[in-house]
């Protein structure tokens, strides 16, 4: 794993709409009035015909968006994952994907990332609920260059995308060079007893527990699943089929989310054993994000102890 100093996702994000924006005019920006938490201020320097602020009004906003896609922009509604998912789930149900129209929701503070913010900012559902959406396709990346790559991915294909990005700093894993495809797994590396799928800040972990394990002996398969929606059911399918024991590790209650999209797939093919590490069906609360994670046992330590009794 890199040395290189931590950055979190969002600044990734606030790096690469600049340049998307410049290649790209269409491109919105639609702030609800957080750009220096969301990391549009350089955006709204750099692009102010491109930049719209609509105040504290989420719903706002996405109606906007949707208007703005009706006549061929790109608006990205840009807030906290907490209220870009829940507050403005109506619209986007509504007027975003029951019309499929060009609407990226690019949301910081995703998971228990806001750590001493507590549980109103600290959204561990938002996926999940999205996730039942028609049309919607739903990104983690889980470091800087890999949400540079998936914003200018999204901003370059059509469709309704929610992309989940993270408050705290967050180790780099990959090189500016890695290439991402939406939908489509990455691997990491390859194994065979047992495999290892995470997303977002938690593949650090997740690459962490599976050194930790090779040295005990014990090969893992390790699976980045930047998109969860839709799931590399292929990538899924054959961690069953070569292994038949994987763990899932999010930053998302358990319910719903990653765990439960590989558990949905393993199901269907009547085979497999799945353990879903994540959030344990609790609210966050204020404390440490470190603390927040082994208080759900996010930790090396406890993948490393599920996969030596599986």
């Amino acid at each position: 794993m890199s040395e290189l100093k931590k950055i979190a996702t969002r600044n990734g994000f606030g790096d690469e709409i600049v340049e998307v924006g410049k290649d790209h005019p269409e491109v919105v920006v639609l702030d609800i009035d957080i750009g220096k938490s969301c990391k549009t201020t350089e955006f709204r320097k750099q692009l102010p015909d491109q930049y719209v602020n609509v105040g504290i009004a989420e719903q706002n906003g996405a109606g906007v968006a949707a208007g703005l896609a009706t006549c061929g922009k790109v608006p990205f509604v840009v807030t906290y994952a907490a209220f870009g998912s829940m507050r403005i789930c109506e619209m986007i149900r509504q007027e975003i994907c029951y019309t499929n129209l060009n609407v990226k929701i690019a949301c910081s503070h995703g998971g228990v990332t806001p750590a001493n913010d507590g549980a109103s900012h600290q959204a561990i559902e938002d996926m999940g609920i999205l996730r039942t959406i028609p049309n919607i396709t739903i990104m983690m990346p889980a470091d800087y260059n890999q949400a540079r790559k998936l914003v200018r991915a999204a901003a370059e294909t059509y469709g309704p995308m929610y992309l989940r990005f993270t408050r705290d700093d967050m180790e780099q894993i990959y090189g500016p060079d890695v290439e991402f495809e939406i939908g489509k797994a990455h691997q990491i590396q390859d194994g065979k007893d047992v495999a290892i799928i995470a997303n977002g800040d938690t593949v650090s972990i997740a690459m962490k527990a599976a050194k930790v394990l090779e040295e005990k002996g014990i090969s893992c398969r390790l699976i980045d699943m930047h998109t969860i929606k839709p799931l590399d059911v292929k990538a899924v399918r054959d961690c069953i089929n070569d292994i038949g024991k994987i763990i899932t590790v999010e930053d998302h209650n358990i319910i719903n989310g990653l765990g439960s999209a590989v558990c949905e797939v393993a199901a269907e093919m009547g085979k497999g054993k799945v353990k879903r590490v994540g959030i344990q069906d609790q609210f966050g609360e204020s404390a440490p994000y470190e603390r927040l994670l082994a208080k759900n046992g996010i930790t090396v330590e406890h993948i490393v102890d599920i996969a030596q009794t599986m």
